[in-house]
């Protein structure tokens, strides 16, 4: 396998399927034999999580609520989300441990960078939960930093966009996609990859990160066997 030890970030909204809210089982269940997959081959995992599907802290000013308090709610919409992964996983034979930014202890592991590291080395998949246990901090930055303190070969942010383009191919059926490209041409181009934190945690750190379709069968394996899937940023 060209990556040893992967970083994968998922987004909160793309457990949330077709559906409004909450969790999609179907779709839940399609991210556990990606994994599964992945980890069969001997590849060590760490997960991050977001909690979109839930809450979102920066939705919290738009009702009223203080941006501390609101951040500290989107910290725990991720452990929601860590939860239902773990026991997804679990119910696959493979062993986990959550660990979370803030503690609670019934639930979760409060995160300490050796035991984590263990983790990994005795083939559990790692997952944090509730961010970095700050506020103003998002979870893309969470996955920039456990990476970096994992000692990850690489960032892999999996989302419903096949890569990084020139515009939103959402809105833009001109965009084109760059199959890789250079952190500083992301900065020169503003293109919008992860959130500027995130982002220069990994230029600084020298960490590659992967844009690639986690909707598509197969991806998440292709990338880890050295497929040029996505686009690559380094």
């Amino acid at each position: 396998m060209k990556y040893k030890r992967i970083l994968l970030k998922l987004s909160g909204e793309a457990l949330m399927g077709d559906n409004q809210y909450g969790i999609d089982a179907a779709r839940l269940e399609q991210y556990v034999k990606e994994i599964k997959e992945v980890k069969d081959l001997g590849v060590e995992i760490a997960i991050v999580i977001g909690g979109g599907n839930i809450f979102r802290g920066v939705q919290a000013e738009d009702s009223g609520i203080d941006r501390v308090q609101g951040d500290y709610m989107g910290m725990l919409a991720t452990v929601i989300n860590a939860m239902a992964l773990q026991s997804a996983l679990e119910k696959t034979g493979l062993y986990t441990r959550l660990m979370s930014g803030i503690k609670i202890e019934e639930v979760c592991e409060p995160f300490i960078k050796r035991r984590a590291v263990r983790h990994l080395e005795k083939g559990r998949i790692v997952i944090f939960g509730a961010g970095i246990g700050n506020p103003y901090f998002t979870t893309d930055s969470t996955a920039s930093l456990r990476a970096i303190e994992m000692e990850a070969d690489v960032v892999l942010k999996g989302t419903r966009v096949d890569g990084v383009y020139t515009a939103d191919p959402e809105k833009d059926p001109a965009a084109t996609k760059f199959p890789s490209i250079s952190f500083q041409d992301v900065y020169e181009k503003g293109l919008n990859v992860m959130d500027m934190t995130a982002f220069t945690l990994c230029q600084e750190n020298n960490l590659p990160i992967i844009v690639f379709d986690m909707n598509k069968k197969g991806n998440l394996k292709a990338i880890v066997a050295g497929e040029e899937v996505g686009t690559l940023i380094s």
